[in-house]
């Protein structure tokens, strides 16, 4: 009885408890692997509203041609980056960045502030930027339970013996912001 004892705690818990850590880390694998495909759809629903608000644009801002042209290179190259997350975040930060510049340029175009397409264009905008805000908090959710489990004791023991490899937080501010309205009591 002793020697069953023995045998159940040197290896038949170590080894359940590898078995269900494992199968825990690639679950969690697969979680992140889903939330990160739709954070993917709502930047490919970025990018496809772009060339409407770049060609609304253009036709006010024709001393602003350079900033156009490069929002429209910097699309380009963030729908072919399919490379690793802490990549897509650099380029994406990059595209992020000209986009709030050409916000921050409409300010001295009140036509084009006033333009209906414009207007619709922009508003679209920003409900894809809370869609992307909240893909990337649920991808980055994903990625804390993996880390978590990859990075503590004994998991990371098992991590390590299987190779897991750790993921990176994706962290990219929203391309415009509106503050909220609030009215005045009375």
């Amino acid at each position: 009885m002793d020697v069953f004892i023995l045998l159940l705690f040197v290896v038949v818990l170590p080894l359940a408890y590898g078995i269900t850590t494992y199968n825990l880390l690639v679950r969690l694998g697969n979680h992140i692997s889903d939330a990160w495909s739709n954070v993917d759809t709502e930047l490919n629903r970025r990018y496809d509203l772009i060339p409407g608000l770049v060609a609304a644009a253009k036709g006010y801002m024709a001393h602003e041609r350079d900033t156009l042209e490069r929002i429209t290179d910097l699309r380009n190259t963030c729908m072919q980056d399919h490379g690793s997350v802490q990549h897509q975040e650099s380029t994406e930060k990059q595209f992020v960045k000209e986009i709030q510049k050409l916000f921050a340029l409409v300010e001295d175009y009140p036509d084009l502030k006033a333009d209906q397409q414009f207007l619709a264009l922009q508003k679209e905008l920003i409900n894809t930027e809370d869609r992307i805000q909240a893909a990337r908090r649920f991808y980055n959710g994903n990625v804390r339970d993996y880390r978590n489990r990859h990075e503590s004791f004994p998991g990371n023991i098992v991590a390590k013996l299987f190779s897991f490899e750790t993921r990176d937080f994706f962290n990219v501010d929203p391309a415009v912001r509106v503050a909220p309205k609030v009215e005045a009591l009375q």
